[in-house]
């Protein structure tokens, strides 16, 4: 019975020491934005000028890069005189058809000349459009990858960017701790390089459990705005299992 009493014993005690393995102080979490991009060129293009440098603040929708577009406008200018005079050969051609001064046929190349001016036209217009990137959220120039003058192809980086409006805070729990720990938990951590202590909220939790560690990611987010707040600081999360 008293082997037997023991056993029960230390079975009840299993959770509380498998909590115990990891101490509230010993939590490290990470700050990261809401959103990150890397910034790319759509056109080859000499960088005409860049608005913005590495730290500095930006609004969503402000032009961010700008490049020298002389040849792109002249051939939309091209495309659309071309499409222009595609559309009076049409409207002529129309009137002479119900003359009958010409057949349908031509009078049908017209329309499809007509249609494949506008598509050029369109194209154009649409090359024009990619001669400035703009911000697609507000947030913080991370990195410059490139500098003005200088000649870029497609797809070549241009500007590391984050969102740093709302930031995140990201680290590892024990995966037992999901049977308490649920989105909307509030709790707090303190940051190592201001030494203050700020509020968080669980938002989310990793999709995957690690079977060797038996641990899991989540996600929690700064409540309140911080200017003294970056990405990239870390802290101790204050958070501990309920007794």
């Amino acid at each position: 019975m008293i082997i037997r009493s023991l056993v029960l014993t230390l079975a009840a005690l299993a959770p509380v020491a498998a909590f115990a393995q990891v101490p509230q102080s010993d939590i490290r979490a990470q700050l990261t934005p809401r959103d990150y991009t890397t910034l790319a060129a759509e056109i080859g293009a000499k960088v005409e000028r860049i608005a913005v440098r590495e730290g500095e603040h930006f609004t969503k929708g402000q032009v961010l890069v700008g490049f020298d577009c002389s040849i792109q406008r002249a051939n939309l200018a091209e495309a659309r005189a071309n499409s222009s005079s595609a559309s009076k050969t049409v409207a002529v051609n129309k009137r002479l058809l119900e003359l009958q001064t010409i057949g349908k046929l031509e009078n049908d190349v017209a329309m499809a000349e007509m249609d494949k001016a506008a598509a050029k036209e369109a194209a154009s217009a649409a090359v024009v459009g990619k001669c400035q990137v703009s911000a697609p959220f507000e947030g913080r120039v991370v990195e410059q990858k490139v500098r003005s003058q200088q000649f870029v192809q497609p797809g070549q980086a241009l500007l590391d960017i984050l969102d740093d409006s709302e930031l995140e805070l990201d680290f590892v729990v024990p995966s037992k701790w999901l049977v308490w720990l649920k989105p909307g938990h509030s709790f707090q951590v303190v940051i190592d390089e201001t030494a203050r202590t700020y509020p968080v909220k669980m938002v989310r939790v990793g999709a995957r459990i690690d079977p060797v560690s038996q641990t899991v990611k989540v996600t929690g987010t700064i409540g309140g705005r911080f200017p003294e707040l970056s990405a990239g600081m870390s802290g101790k999360v204050l958070l501990a299992p309920p007794p």
